[in-house]
């Protein structure tokens, strides 16, 4: 099972470039963040064509988040529990169901910024209600992945200039220190636990020339529940994706699950 998560930055705005990328890399299941849309107005029709089954939980103009997947799809939810106020679509999970079934929950975790502010707030509290939602995945004791956009930095080697991100949301100490509580629960990081070095980014900002110096940050990840990761074949970061006509700011990340 090759599992894809991919901040898209518009569904409508890069139609052309996921349907492509959706026909040329062929994943089982894509987890989409930032679709901007409005569940009623998704082209579900068009990515139903491609051969996929779609569930979204979208917002009008901001966030929005889906899986497509090949697979059948069961107990499809939408929102991250513990705060019934919340109207930000963020969150959705739905077990797929391969040879081994696998609960996969897509996110797109707040930015954050500015910091310090409501904003920030907003995200730290998010990530508490994250790592509630993690401990009850952990304690079903079945193959779970929590993938997505998370907006987070681990460390100074997941960052070109790690310097410039200093007083960012996306590295802020407390911000690092959230993460680090929720995958210290017992999660696999899957790109940390197959690869090791500096150099490897997952997003380019559009500004002062980011993609052609390089100049990138790793901040869309995979945490498997030890079940999962004992499913885990490879990890891998497809950036070449970046350098296509109209590009996200993202690139896809994949796993493969022997699955």
């Amino acid at each position: 099972m090759k599992i894809a998560t991919f901040n898209i930055n518009g569904v409508k705005a890069r139609i052309g470039a996921l349907t492509d990328w959706l026909n040329e890399s062929q994943p089982d299941v894509a987890v989409l963040q930032e679709i901007k849309s409005v569940d009623e107005a998704f082209p579900r029709e068009h990515f139903e064509d491609l051969g996929y089954r779609v569930e979204t939980h979208g917002q009008k103009g901001f966030n929005g988040v889906a899986i497509f997947s090949k697979l059948p799809l069961e107990d499809v939810t939408r929102g991250l529990p513990g705060d019934e106020s919340d109207e930000q679509a963020r969150w959705i999970e739905a077990t797929v169901m391969g040879d081994t079934p696998v609960r996969v929950c897509g996110l797109y975790l707040p930015n954050g910024n500015p910091a310090p502010g409501p904003k920030y707030d907003y995200k730290l509290a998010w990530m508490e209600r994250l790592k509630a939602r993690a401990e009850a995945l952990l304690a079903e004791e079945q193959p779970a992945l929590m993938c997505g956009d998370y907006n987070i930095i681990p460390q100074a080697e997941d960052a070109k200039r790690p310097e410039a991100w200093t007083e960012d949301a996306l590295y802020r100490m407390e911000s690092r220190e959230s993460y680090r509580r929720i995958l210290n629960l017992g999660f696999t990081e899957a790109f940390r636990a197959t690869t090791h070095g500096d150099g490897h980014y997952s997003f380019w900002d559009y500004q002062a020339g980011a993609w052609d110096r390089n100049d990138g940050i790793r901040i869309d990840h995979f945490l498997l529940t030890p079940q999962c990761a004992d499913l885990l074949n490879s990890c891998w970061i497809e950036a070449e994706v970046r350098g296509r006509e109209r590009p996200s700011d993202h690139v896809p990340v994949w796993v493969d699950l022997a699955a």
